[in-house]
């Protein structure tokens, strides 16, 4: 465990990252929604509800591995300096007072 005590992680991951993976979700998300709708009739209720399961049930494991995936290529191990030590490569901001509103 020694030698891995000797390398940093950092996590690089922002929101700019996974924004677009969201809107096509939300995209996806609401074309099954115009499906459904489409299909909603007295007769043809059972047909819509099944195509918004199904299509979620399928979309849903995309989802989860473009987030994994963009999730893991953002995280890095870099080794670290000879004198540097774990609290001085955290980035640890002093803790400063907040605003004060004048009055």
């Amino acid at each position: 465990m020694d030698k891995f005590s000797r390398y940093r992680f950092s996590c690089t991951l922002s929101f700019g990252d996974i924004y677009g993976q969201i809107i096509v979700w939300l995209i996806v998300i609401f074309f099954s929604l115009a499906s459904a709708l489409a299909l909603w009739s007295a007769d043809r209720q059972i047909y819509a509800l099944a195509t918004v399961g199904l299509i979620l049930v399928l979309s849903l494991p995309f989802l989860v591995f473009a987030f994994v995936t963009t999730l893991l290529n953002h995280i890095e191990l870099s080794p670290m300096q000879e004198g540097e030590t774990s609290e001085t490569t955290q980035g640890i901001q002093p803790v400063q007072k907040p605003a004060q509103v004048a009055s």
